[in-house]
């Protein structure tokens, strides 16, 4: 690999980094800018960056290995590291001495980090999908049946059962244990019923999050600046063990095109859903989708609708946009708010 690509690299490394900062996450972006101490050094984590065959930013590379390091001071293997998220040490030199060392030290157990993109399954996120199924309502009828894409652990396919209060707005059954009160820009959203009648996901390696071992590494992608985030991953885990949500093992392309050929109560809209996902598609499969839910939405009629809802990232602008589409009456997307990647906030554009 020569010099330019090693520079594109490291260059889409710290436009993670900024990302991070962006996002209130000061702790996570020095640990991303640690890691590019480790470009062609000995480690098998430094080579696998090193000779990463894609944009590391848009493969979220730089993440896997801090949910690694995360993942390894959350379960006391690595007790040094918690000098760099309790903020003991915050010079940058410093900090990529300490990643340095413990990645020479972990490195086997570490590497593996990198073979899947980071599963951040965020129950924060779920304020957009009401907030957008609350103006939805009012436009197609207040019964959904939810498909979300991408579910990993199904921590938003079980929104139907958190409590949500959106400026003011409140949505979800008043004694669930999830409480979802994101900071609030912009007018509220629309006061309306919403019933979940039924909610299933998909995801190519779909998350146990019953599993104590399986959970800890789900915290690891947790950033230590958030703890909010915990507070809410306890919550989805202790809601699972109650009731586990209904995922697939699935190709996301193939599952869509399975899914939305089933038969279809009256007066129930069927929602497909995703968040921070669609960047990990191939884009054969986005087309495929597509395909699918736009030849499904033009047989959609007014007793059996079909939507869209995705939070997604705009890659021209980092910043997570809160789209939708409707069958029949609104088939060109609809942009209702924008959303921190983690649910710190959302800001709402449609009153």
């Amino acid at each position: 690999m020569d010099i330019l690509d090693i520079e594109d690299i490291a260059q889409g490394m710290r436009g993670q980094a900024e990302h991070c900062l962006r996002n209130d996450a000061p702790v996570t972006a020095s640990i991303i800018l640690a890691q590019l101490a480790l470009i062609d050094g000995p480690t098998a984590c430094g080579q696998k960056i090193t000779h990463w065959p894609r944009k590391p930013m848009e493969d979220a590379m730089p993440l896997r290995l801090t949910g690694g390091l995360h993942y390894l001071y959350l379960t006391d293997k690595e007790p040094r590291l918690g000098d760099i998220y309790e903020g003991r040490i915050t010079d940058q030199d410093q900090i990529d001495k300490l990643v340095g060392q413990v990645v020479a030290d972990h490195d086997a157990e570490l590497l593996p980090w990198f073979d899947g993109p980071p599963q951040t399954n965020e129950s924060g996120r779920s304020a957009n999908f009401m907030a957008a199924l609350l103006w939805l309502s009012g436009r197609v009828g207040s019964r959904f049946e939810l498909l979300e894409l991408g579910a990993s652990a199904g921590v938003n396919t079980m929104m139907g059962r958190y409590h949500y209060d959106l400026n003011g707005v409140q949505a979800g059954p008043e004694n669930s244990p999830m409480r979802i009160k994101p900071e609030w820009r912009g007018p509220p959203p629309p006061e309306a019923p919403v019933e979940i009648v039924s909610a299933r996901g998909c995801d190519q390696n779909p998350i146990d999050l019953t599993d104590a071992e399986t959970a800890a590494r789900l915290k690891g992608y947790i950033w230590p600046e958030m703890p909010e985030r915990f507070k809410r991953m306890e919550a989805s885990i202790a809601l699972a063990k109650q009731d586990p949500p209904d995922l697939t093992k699935a190709d996301a392309a193939d599952w869509v095109e399975e899914q939305l050929p089933l038969p279809q109560q009256s007066g129930v809209t069927r929602v497909l859903m995703h968040s921070i996902v669609w960047q990990y598609l191939p884009q054969t499969t986005k087309d495929r989708i597509t395909t699918a839910m736009e030849t499904a939405g033009k047989a959609a009629t007014a007793e059996k609708p079909l939507a869209w809802i995705s939070l997604e990232t705009n890659r021209k602008t980092f910043s997570h946009e809160l789209i939708i589409r409707y069958w029949p009456g609104g088939e060109e997307p609809a942009l209702l708010g924008r959303a921190h990647a983690h649910g710190a906030w959302v800001e709402w554009f449609e009153g």
